[in-house]
């Protein structure tokens, strides 16, 4: 007898899977398409959950109009919706990845250390509401502005995690170049092996890490990909001569760890297949389910718009009660038991007020009050920062003048709007958020907290060898004993 064993989902596709479902809700999509094509770029960013630190004027000031107007143009062409589409995210909820600061876009002058338009996420203590905040970053002099009083923990922008050679992951006007750089098997070169299954871009690395060289000012050289948390791809790219299209391979010797920590890193959206694509090809999700900017990339046009998706009202719920069928509906902004008497419900109300046995009609209520089923979809809703949809979730469900009672459904709600706290207090400067190396300890950005005298700062990785030696060989104090 011949054994059909059925294939499993990968886990980062299930991921990414709720990941489009809740991250980027409709709503949002078509309130930012709307306000960036009216032009108001400061707009868009706002209903996509943005926050603005920067000053254009500021930037004029250090750096010339020149740098000012080609950084205004990127904002005018920011689709801030498709860039929070497009961020990193971590396992096993989806989350974006905390604590990054990912360059858009890279100046480049004459001199000094270019100016970069970035975009941050909070760090994990403070990424209730799952926003974002977008900045210009001017070196590492300039890394606690005045324009802002919070201090992020990670500053420098990071060098895996980069888009400023993916324009076309944010960029409205360029996000039709994702069917060319989006790790489609159309792009594989002949000779390499089906990539169907493979969540590693492999036939494009050549050209991305052209790319990246030429950026940093190589035509040719070694690159690293990192394949895991302590697996890294060290390999080389060549080519015959500039005829010819270049190719990689490993490096014939293994060089020194502190060499390969400064080659250049391939970004992680060049390593990986895009994961819309990844989707589609597992048949998780549907092209009209994607974003309007990207469907049109990966999988022609879309057949339904955006405003399509949303569900429609579920029929009332049925409900066995006393040897007949009752429906429980929504009833003057409440859920209620329409097939009762108004008379008897308060007579009801009052006899399980006294401890006596209450309808199944309204048991049922209380349980969808409590814990209903659509508590994952409002979990999920919560967790992306999507506390409107949640709420309209709550609402179509048990009515908008509905009251709360104690149970799963309103310990989410509460713990929810305690973490937007915590995010409030993270921009303002007053959560004790760790900081990165090289930085002062403490989330305010005077860092007031640890001034002390006696202080001593941790050292971190830039730290020289010579300087942890003479911190280490320091005698301890005395205490006054003989």
């Amino acid at each position: 007898m011949a054994h059909h064993f059925a294939q499993e989902i990968p886990s980062h596709l299930l991921m990414w899977q709720r990941v489009r479902e809740y991250a980027v809700p409709p709503s949002m999509i078509e309130t930012a398409t709307a306000r960036r094509a009216a032009g108001d770029w400061a707009g868009a960013c706002a209903a996509a959950r943005i926050d603005v630190d920067l000053d254009l004027r500021a930037v004029r000031d250090r750096h010339g109009t020149d740098i000012a107007t080609r950084i205004r143009a990127d904002l005018r062409g920011l689709a801030p919706d498709l860039l929070r589409w497009h961020m990193p995210r971590i396992a096993p909820d989806g989350r974006l990845r905390p604590g990054l600061t990912i360059s858009l876009a890279r100046y480049g002058r004459c001199g000094g250390t270019p100016p970069h338009l970035v975009v941050r996420t909070p760090p994990a203590l403070a990424d209730a509401g799952q926003r974002m905040s977008l900045d210009v970053w001017e070196g590492s002099a300039n890394d606690r502005p005045a324009n802002r009083s919070y201090l992020h923990p990670h500053p420098h922008p990071d060098r895996r995690f980069r888009l400023d050679l993916h324009r076309h992951l944010w960029d409205a006007g360029r996000s039709a170049e994702l069917a060319q750089r989006g790790g489609a098997p159309s792009v594989v070169p002949a000779g390499r092996p089906d990539l169907h299954d493979s969540p590693w871009a492999v036939g494009s690395w050549a050209t991305e890490a052209e790319l990246l060289l030429r950026a940093e000012g190589r035509s040719r050289g070694a690159f690293t990909v990192r394949l895991g948390a302590r697996s890294r791809a060290v390999l080389e790219l060549v080519a015959p001569d500039d005829s010819h299209a270049p190719t990689f391979r490993p490096l014939r010797e293994a060089p020194p760890p502190q060499d390969v920590a400064v080659l250049p890193v391939l970004p992680e959206a060049a390593a990986r297949v895009l994961p819309d694509l990844e989707l589609l090809r597992a048949g998780l999700i549907a092209v009209g389910r994607l974003h309007p900017l990207v469907a049109p990339a990966v999988g022609g046009d879309s057949p339904e718009s955006v405003a399509g998706r949303v569900p429609e009202p579920s029929d009332p719920h049925r409900v066995e009660c006393r040897g007949e069928i009752h429906r429980i509906a929504l009833r003057d902004g409440v859920l209620s038991a329409v097939d009762h008497d108004p008379d008897q419900l308060r007579r009801e109300d009052l006899l399980v007020a006294l401890g006596g046995p209450a309808l199944p009609c309204l048991r049922a209520i209380d349980a969808v009050h409590r814990n209903p089923e659509a508590l994952p979809a409002v979990r999920e809703r919560l967790r992306h920062g999507d506390v409107t949809g949640a709420l309209a979730v709550v609402e179509g469900l048990l009515g908008p003048a509905a009251l709360l009672r104690d149970g799963p459904l309103r310990e989410e709600l509460e713990s929810a709007a305690v973490r937007r706290i915590d995010h409030g207090l993270f921009r303002a400067g007053l959560a004790d958020v760790p900081a990165g190396p090289g930085e002062p300890r403490g989330g305010h950005a005077s860092g007031a907290r640890h001034t002390e005298v006696d202080h001593r700062p941790r050292p971190g990785r830039d730290t020289s060898l010579v300087a942890r030696r003479k911190r280490g060989s320091r005698g301890r104090p005395r205490t006054g004993q003989i």
